[in-house]
Order: C-alpha cells, then structure tokens, then sequence
C-alpha cells in the first residue's frame, strides 16, 4: 500500500523487451533505497513495481504485459520523468489516501489553465471509472493523492499547487498528457458490498447497480 504522497522523481534509465514483458531500470534520484529489500514494492507513477534488483543509483523491476497494456508505463522512454513512493510501513503518515498501487485506467488532460499560483487541470476520465469518481473525494494520478475540485460527466477538475507541480511530475503535464488512474479503493469496495448476494452472479459488476437496485434494497428512494 501508498499513500500518494511522492518522495521523489527519478527517470527511466532503460526499458529492454524481456520475453514478452519489459524490465525497467530506473534511477531513483533524491529516493533512499538504504532500507529497501529485494521484493519490496515501490510505486512508479501510481504503478506498484516489485524491486528485483538494487543499483547505485536505483533498481530494477520486471513489467508484465498486463501492466504494460492498462497503464501508460508502455509508453514511457530512457529519460521519462516518474513519480516514485516506497511502500507505506507501520510508522508512515498517512498525508494523503489509500492507495493500491494498482491502476484502473488511463485519462487524458483536456485544460490546462493558470489560477494565481496554482494550476487547474481538467481530465477525462473513462466512462466506466466516472461512477467511482466524487467531489472532494479523493484519486490518485501518476501516484499522486489529488482531490477533485468538481466532477462533469466523465471530466473532473483539479487545482495544484506550487509544491505539487514542483515535487512531481505535474508541470510536465499539458493537452493531450496519458495519465494513471486509480480511484478510491473505498468506493470499489462499497460499490460491490451494496451488490450483496448478486455479487456471486456471473458477469456482475458494479454496472448491475442502479438507482433501482438501490431503492428495492432500502439505499436510496424510488425516482
């Protein structure tokens, strides 16, 4: 688990086609590895690597095909800016959110505009992770813990604050930018809770949860 909050920004030293999957050699920069283990998980722009080799400068880990195909870590090259967060431990502060290190889609930066200091971003998100998706809650971008400011649709908005673009990979970002999404876990799993025993029925997802469904199980009243 993470929490969102990035300790560093390395780059990808190197990207080599491994079997079919791909091994990724990163440097790690301002990011200690004095307490990191083979095996440990650390999270590369919001996508939980296992450390399979340490380095002077950073580690490698080896990225499957499914990684490959639902994130945006295929396209990245030697020299791609990536956020970077150690797994969380006993005594971590939780400053942001639960995070899972496990990437439910990739959005897509539609705006770009300045306010004052701070920068909005408007992002379009797929159409079936926009249920997940609420006003001042929280998700996760690139690894980072964000807050959505407003939600239209399957676009939401984000205000960023100096420190935030400075310390990740954020400033980079403009019209057009691919970006990892994971939403809420708590959302995830309370939408499957609320499926109660139809969730032991075959092709069942949270699509089967309508306003419905709802009402006829005592959650909300009949439109």
């Amino acid at each position: 688990m993470f929490t969102g909050i990035i300790q560093a920004v390395g780059s990808i030293a190197s990207m080599q086609d491994v079997g079919g999957d791909k091994r990724v050699r990163l440097n790690t920069n301002d990011l200690p590895l004095a307490d990191v283990e083979l095996g440990d998980s650390i999270a590369v722009s919001g996508v939980c690597l296992t450390v399979i080799e340490k380095h002077s400068d950073g580690f490698s880990a080896d990225v499957s095909g499914e990684t490959l195909s639902r994130t945006g870590l295929g396209n990245l090259k030697k020299s791609s800016a990536v956020n970077l967060e150690k797994a969380v431990t006993p005594t971590t502060a939780l400053g942001g959110h639960l995070v899972s290190g496990h990437v439910d889609g990739i959005g897509e930066i539609i705006k770009r505009q300045a306010d004052a200091r701070s920068v909005q971003f408007s992002v379009r998100a797929p159409a079936e992770l926009a249920r997940y998706i609420a006003e001042k809650g929280s998700i996760c971008i690139d690894g980072i813990s964000l807050t959505v400011n407003a939600v239209n649709g399957d676009v939401f908005e984000l205000n960023i604050v100096p420190h935030t673009l400075t310390q990740t990979t954020m400033d980079g970002f403009d019209v057009g930018t691919k970006i990892n999404l994971e939403v809420d876990i708590i959302a995830r799993y309370l939408e499957r809770l609320l499926l109660g025993d139809r969730a032991a029925e075959k092709n069942i997802s949270g699509a089967g949860l309508t306003q419905q469904f709802l009402a006829e199980n005592g959650f909300a009243a009949e439109s």
